[in-house]
């Protein structure tokens, strides 16, 4: 097994993981920024998720509260929307965008959105593959087995799928989110900026995690094809 410097290691995966850090940084600035923003209405995110959930028909959603900042999600298997402390009760401009956005989840979920269901469904394979791919990777390398270390990339490649298939997904539950403000009048026009700046910047990790994703199995792919000449 060669080792030494790779110019394909720094051109498939550095670049990648250098974006991953800097959308994360960004997704924190932005939230940080817009938290210190207060909405016109005075309403916390808690609020908001009171004035759109019966509305729009999602009566069986149930909230709770999570520790953490940043871990605000919806769950498809428990209808449950968890909403950290930072979003629930500070009546902010970021806790609004954040939780319009795990309602727009919430109505794919209702409406039978087929990219959310197909995430879903996907979730069980990705959890294995994740850990499992690199492994039967790096082991056909270091015993020489080419079928093995195919395998591991096939495996890793459920979770580029994945990453891929999050996509289209979250960018929807960002469109519902900013016509969920506008259509209940949570915000005004700069407000609603505000939100799609948070919102914008939380797409941006996504988009960083597919180009990792893929990436990565690009490398990996071009290392058994070298190996191969």
């Amino acid at each position: 097994m060669y080792y030494g410097f790779d110019p394909l290691y720094f051109l498939l995966v550095i670049p990648p993981l250098l974006l991953g850090f800097w959308a994360q940084m960004k997704v924190r600035s932005a939230y940080a920024r817009y938290t210190r923003v207060a909405n016109m209405r005075g309403l916390t995110g808690l609020d908001a998720a009171r004035i759109i959930l019966g509305p729009e028909g999602l009566y069986d959603v149930t909230i709770e509260g999570i520790p953490g900042e940043l871990t605000d999600h919806y769950d498809p298997r428990t209808k449950k929307l968890g909403l950290s402390a930072g979003v629930a009760r500070q009546p902010s401009v970021a806790a609004l965008a954040i939780v319009a956005h795990e309602i727009g989840h919430a109505l794919q979920d209702h409406e039978n959105y087929g990219p959310l269901k197909l995430r879903s469904a996907l979730v069980p394979a990705v959890q294995l593959s994740a850990w499992v791919g690199p492994i039967l990777f790096l082991a056909g390398l270091f015993f020489r087995i080419a079928g093995l270390a195919w395998l591991g990339v096939l495996a890793f490649g459920m979770t580029a799928v994945f990453a891929l298939m999050t996509l289209p997904v979250e960018f929807d539950a960002s469109k519902r989110g900013l016509r969920l403000l506008q259509t209940y009048r949570l915000t005004d026009g700069r407000e609603l900026q505000g939100a799609k700046a948070v919102l914008d910047a939380a797409a941006l990790t996504y988009v960083a995690a597919a180009v990792q994703a893929v990436a990565t199995m690009l490398y990996y792919v071009s290392l058994l094809s070298d190996r191969r000449r």
